[in-house]
This record gives structure tokens, sequence and C-alpha cells, in this order.
């Protein structure tokens, strides 16, 4: 199965974006829990484009997810400020404050995360892995 959904990188888009995630890994045959968990992660990705990406700018996204043999893949892709992976990381997760623990949960829900510099932009790659007998 594949679905993708282009969006406007602003914060009220990220409504549909939510639901629209959530009906294919529904589709796909994800209970409400594991969808809630990936629909989290997702969001998280997206929040970041719009924060550290394009700056609050109002600019394309694209989200694409496939499922096939038991692995999710999900590819964000923007065309703002492109980023070094390596300085990509999430806070402490010892500091009691609000924020900053998107990287953490991407990279706690997914089995492989890839984070490709662009010409223009960054192309964000996660995949999951789930065996069939957990399916």
């Amino acid at each position: 199965m594949k679905k993708s959904v282009l969006f406007s990188s602003e914060t009220c888009h990220l409504g549909r974006v939510r639901k629209e995630a959530r009906a294919f890994l529904e589709d796909c045959g994800f209970d409400e829990e594991e969808s809630a968990v990936l629909v989290l992660a997702i969001d998280e990705a997206c929040t970041n484009v719009i924060r550290h990406a394009y700056h609050h700018q109002c600019r394309p996204v694209r989200l694409h997810m496939t499922f096939q043999n038991n692995q999710l893949r999900v590819v964000l892709r923007d065309y703002g400020k492109s980023c070094d992976p390596k300085t990509i990381k999430s806070r402490a997760l010892t500091e009691f404050r609000p924020g900053g623990v998107g990287v953490h949960i991407i990279r706690h829900v997914f089995d492989e995360v890839q984070y490709t510099p662009k010409p223009r932009g960054t192309e964000l790659v996660m995949i999951k892995n789930f065996t069939p007998e957990a399916r």
C-alpha cells in the first residue's frame, strides 16, 4: 500500500497530516495503539521541518508512506534549509522542560532513521520493520 500527502508547512495543516497517516496505517492493518505511536513520530518529524527547515515560512512538504513485506517506510521531504545529519539530536531527557524530544521519539519509534541533505532541503527516511507473527 502507498499514500502520499502534500501539505504546506504551517502547523494548522498537521491535523490533516495526522488524520491521513492514521487512516493509511489503519488501512494497512495497524491497531489503534500502533497507529498512535507511529503518528506521533510522524507528527514530530513534520513539526521539526516546520520549525527548523522552514523557520515557520509557508512552503511545501511531501510525506510518502509505503507498507509492504512487513515494512513501513515513511519519507518526509522538505525544500528548506538543508541540515547536517551529525548535528541532529534530542535534548537530554533529564532536562525537565517542554519541547526538544521529537528526535528522541522518532528514533525510539522507528528502527532506521536517515537524514539525507539535498541541494534544496532534506529527505528524512524512517523505517519500521515488523515480524509476520507480530502482525
